[in-house]
């Protein structure tokens, strides 16, 4: 009896460390568990899937996902990014947090405190309430989750820093061949013509969206992978990006890795892309 209790118990113990509570992990408990995890910093509130090996003290890669059509697949986004990125990492002994961000009914780019949030509470919170000592932070992104992880360089110092196919790059140029009727609307673009007009009446608000308009001030070493097969409206500005980042005068160190015969997803499908990418974040 005594032997079933304890069973019960120990099975109660692991439900609760999965339960989306927000309540502290044992800070004694050294074993290997993955959780979610809702944080609240500086009243900003953003859910966290959380991947910790059995070490207790980390270095932590902290991943943000591409887009989705509504925020009920937002978590699953989340989980789905923390699998790619944990398949082709090397480490064993790297904590893996993903973000799981909104972005339904927000003007694109407005997400960015979310990331902001989560990134500060790794920084400041993570310790006390995980009961684990953060060591290295590595932040790496894939499309618009490529676009928020730049822009974070440009706003907080951390141990790296890399970006597949982030983007959009040129919201004006995608806006407007959704305003042409040449490419069907989506959601971001709409967004911003109610706020703020079309294209041509309007651009300087478009291009301070865009990716464009981040290329300089990174506060920490970054790594851009793009895949020389993605699509047109990405490869239209690429070169663009490409120059202006590489024209930096105050920039941390910036590597570009273009690879051919890959597409989006280039960091993931590449032998060469995930060489460069453990390469990054070192043992």
């Amino acid at each position: 009896m005594e032997s079933l209790k304890m069973s019960i118990f120990i099975f109660l113990l692991l439900l609760s460390a999965c339960n989306n509570d927000g309540s502290p992990v044992d800070a004694n408990d050294s074993s290997a568990y993955q959780i979610t995890k809702n944080i609240i910093y500086n009243g900003v509130s953003v859910d966290l899937v959380i991947d910790k090996p059995e070490e207790n003290e980390v270095d932590v890669l902290m991943v943000f996902h591409g887009t989705v059509r509504s925020d009920s697949e937002i978590l699953q986004a989340a989980h789905n990014a923390l699998g790619r990125f944990k398949g082709i990492i090397d480490r064993k002994d790297i904590m893996i947090v993903s973000v799981a961000y909104p972005q339904e009914n927000l003007l694109f780019g407005d997400n960015v405190q979310y990331g902001e949030a989560a990134l500060l509470w790794l920084k400041n919170n993570a310790d006390s309430e995980l009961g684990i000592t953060v060591k290295k932070i590595f932040l790496a992104g894939h499309s618009q989750g490529g676009y928020l992880v730049t822009r974070l360089n440009t706003m907080h110092q951390t141990d790296g820093v890399i970006a597949n196919a982030p983007g959009p790059l040129n919201l004006i140029f995608r806006c407007e061949l959704e305003e042409n009727g040449q490419i069907p609307g989506g959601r971001e673009c709409m967004l911003l013509h109610n706020e703020y007009g079309s294209t041509s009446t309007n651009p300087d608000a478009y291009h301070e969206r865009s990716l464009l308009n981040f290329t300089d001030g990174f506060k920490s070493g970054i790594l851009f992978v793009q895949g020389l097969n993605d699509g047109p409206i990405q490869m239209y500005s690429w070169p663009r990006f490409k120059q202006q980042v590489e024209s930096c005068t105050n920039c941390q160190s910036v590597k570009f890795l273009d690879l051919p015969g890959f597409g989006h997803g280039a960091l993931f499908d590449s032998q060469l892309g995930r060489g460069e990418f453990n390469s990054f974040i070192g043992e």
